[in-house]
């Protein structure tokens, strides 16, 4: 059995974070359903491992430990994977920049839209609410369309990054739900290079969280 355990469903966005970068580094693990639909984590049992009551949580030989950015970026370094993390504190800084711009700007954005016309959670169902969420979260994908519009292949640059991996993420959230969307080509071909990953390929991670 692998000693890398990752508890969390798989339709979880912040799962497949974690899922996605063991698929780039070929990290073996164990997965166990956790949450919405599945075993609560509200239970004493998984509260003691995330007092947060949210998933993932991953458990590997160094203890446990929560936060999907945070995961992703813990196994670029254990790995050794300074294409996935630079080791540079300028390139590393880069990549962490959008890191956070998705974990704080971007998640903030979309919450309104996608909880109320996707999950079709009551406390986001108002049009205004959705309307609202809407407009900031095209602001913000307007803000990755310049960025790649640069010329790069990739959000910090011309090499693929644990940034790509959420990020990417969030992009294909933004063009599964169904919203007035502004034409965006240069964040679609983006995505059109990070499903031609094979660890996205076998992660089937191009379904709507």
């Amino acid at each position: 059995m692998s000693a890398f355990r990752v508890l969390g469903r798989i339709s979880s966005i912040n799962v497949r974070k974690v899922l996605w970068t063991c698929g780039e580094i070929g990290i073996e693990y164990a997965r166990e359903d956790w949450g919405l639909g599945f075993s609560s984590t509200k239970q004493p049992e998984f509260l003691a491992l995330n007092p947060n009551g949210l998933v993932p949580v991953v458990e590997s030989e160094d203890g446990v430990l929560w936060e999907s950015n945070t995961i992703c970026r813990y196994l670029a370094s254990k790995h050794d994977r300074g294409d996935l993390l630079p080791v540079s504190p300028w390139r590393r800084a880069l990549v962490e920049r959008w890191m956070d711009w998705q974990a704080t700007d971007l998640n903030s954005a979309w919450r309104g839209a996608f909880l109320g016309l996707v999950r079709k959670d009551a406390a986001y169902v108002e049009p205004a609410i959705i309307a609202a969420s809407t407009r900031e979260w095209n602001s913000k994908m307007e803000i990755l369309e310049r960025q790649l519009s640069v010329g790069v292949a990739f959000v910090a640059g011309e090499e693929f990054t644990v940034a790509d991996v959420v990020v990417g993420l969030s992009v294909n959230r933004w063009l599964g739900t169904p919203i007035e969307r502004p034409d965006l080509p240069a964040v679609a071909a983006y995505f059109g290079r990070l499903k031609e990953r094979p660890a996205f390929r076998r992660g089937n991670f191009d379904t709507l969280p």
